[in-house]
Formats: C-alpha cells, sequence, structure tokens
C-alpha cells in the first residue's frame, strides 16, 4: 500500500539500497521471501525496510509485553472515618491508610457526614488536619480536603525519598 513514487529502501541488516520505485523494491524483498514495510512515510522520500513483518509484529508484541510486566499499578484504597469517630477507632483506621502508602498505594480518606452533622462540619475538618499531620512524615497530600456531597475527602501519595 506503499503511494510514494519513489522510495528509500534498507534492507534487513540496515544496509542502504538506495532510492527506487515501489515496484522495484518490492520485487526485491520477494526475491529474498520478505516483505515491504514502509517505516517513515513522513520522510522525503519515504523509508521502506525488507524485513519479516511476522516476525517483527511478534517481536514488538513480546517487547509490550515485557514493559508491561515490569510496571506497577497504583491503587486508590479508600478509609472512612466519621465525624465521631473515636481515638483507637481513629488510630487503627491511620495505621491502614500507613500500610496502604508503604505498599506504594494511594490513599483516600473520606469523614461522611450524616443528617444533623453536617451542621458540625468544623469537626470533620479538625479530624482531618490531625490525620494530614500525623501522615505529613510518610505521605503527601494530593489533593487538599475538600468537601464532595457529604463527605469530607483528601488523597494522600506517598513521599519520594
Amino acid at each position: 500500500m506503499i503511494r510514494a513514487k519513489e522510495i528509500r529502501v534498507v534492507d534487513e541488516e540496515a544496509g542502504q539500497l538506495g532510492i527506487m520505485t515501489p515496484e522495484e523494491a518490492l520485487s526485491i524483498a520477494r526475491g529474498r521471501d520478505m516483505d515491504l514495510v514502509e517505516v517513515a512515510p513522513q520522510a522525503n522520500p519515504p523509508v521502506c525496510r525488507i524485513m519479516n513483518y511476522g516476525k517483527f509484529q511478534y517481536q514488538k508484541s513480546k517487547r509490550a509485553h515485557e514493559a508491561k510486566k515490569h510496571q506497577k499499578q497504583v491503587v486508590v484504597k479508600e478509609v472512612k472515618f466519621r465525624p465521631k469517630t473515636e481515638e483507637h477507632d481513629f488510630q487503627f483506621k491511620k495505621n491502614h491508610i500507613v500500610r496502604f502508602l508503604t505498599e506504594g498505594n494511594k490513599a483516600k480518606a473520606s469523614i461522611i457526614f450524616r443528617g444533623r452533622e453536617m451542621a458540625h462540619q468544623e469537626l470533620g475538618r479538625n479530624l482531618m488536619d490531625r490525620l494530614i499531620e500525623e501522615l505529613s512524615e510518610l505521605a503527601e497530600v494530593e489533593r487538599p480536603p475538600k468537601m464532595e456531597g457529604y463527605a469530607f475527602v483528601a488523597i494522600f501519595v506517598p513521599k519520594k525519598h
């Protein structure tokens, strides 16, 4: 499907074969039992390579698979608090956030308000400020605390060391 009148041809060992018509290049490629693949269509003249296209696609998919294998998926884990959360429960849930952050995940802390608790949002703000202060050595605040409906939400990310 090469539409250019002239193309620069490169063989399988990256040696220059020169500028020729696509028909000539295709006959050379077929003579070597290979394919003619356009690798740089924006060049002037376009660059085509003689290669085994099936093998090329296979190696490309293998490289993509290897790259994907070495990536770490970052997950956002959520811990929910209430404005009247007691000290022991606060520490317990804070330790969950610490564990999530040490595993390399993000942590979302939500303080959920129900009914009349919405009138006392300062309790939730104080709780969130305390949480941010206690996690300051281990985490950075990616998204500062903000009201989203009936929840006061902040997102923490592990600090880069």
